[in-house]
């Protein structure tokens, strides 16, 4: 999983991710380390949306709310029951994520760098 490392909401966000995947199944990278960049080069489009959280699994990308939608589908019941949300159109999901994504900056402090990983997951978290 790809994400703002700079956003606090976002490191809010994978923090939770962390606590609740005890199997240890998603990996994180920030959008602007190294693996993000070698990511984007075999994916067309990937680049141009760099605000966006990205999930890679199974040889595919998704972007947004089925990003997230898509993690919690690699988590325990019950939040892999939301992952059959993903299925619905990005013009029906995306908005509402969009909205908090705009704001995302006001709902939590931003933070000057990436910070770095406890020490327990530090092996989850890609240059």
């Amino acid at each position: 999983m790809l994400y703002d490392g700079a956003c606090g909401l976002c490191r809010g966000a994978v923090a939770w991710l962390l606590a609740h995947d005890p199997a240890g199944r998603l990996r994180f990278a920030p959008l602007g380390g190294e693996t993000a960049r070698s990511l984007a080069a075999g994916r067309p489009g990937l680049e141009a949306d760099a605000d966006s959280v990205v999930l890679i699994a199974g040889g595919r990308t998704w972007l947004r709310s089925r990003a997230v939608l898509r993690a919690l589908g690699h988590l325990p019941a019950p939040w892999r029951w939301a992952a059959p949300l993903a299925r619905l159109p990005a013009w029906l999901l995306d908005p509402p994520y969009r909205l908090v994504a705009r704001r995302r900056r006001l709902l939590r402090r931003a933070a000057p760098a990436c910070a770095l990983p406890d020490p327990d997951h530090a092996t989850r978290f890609l240059p």
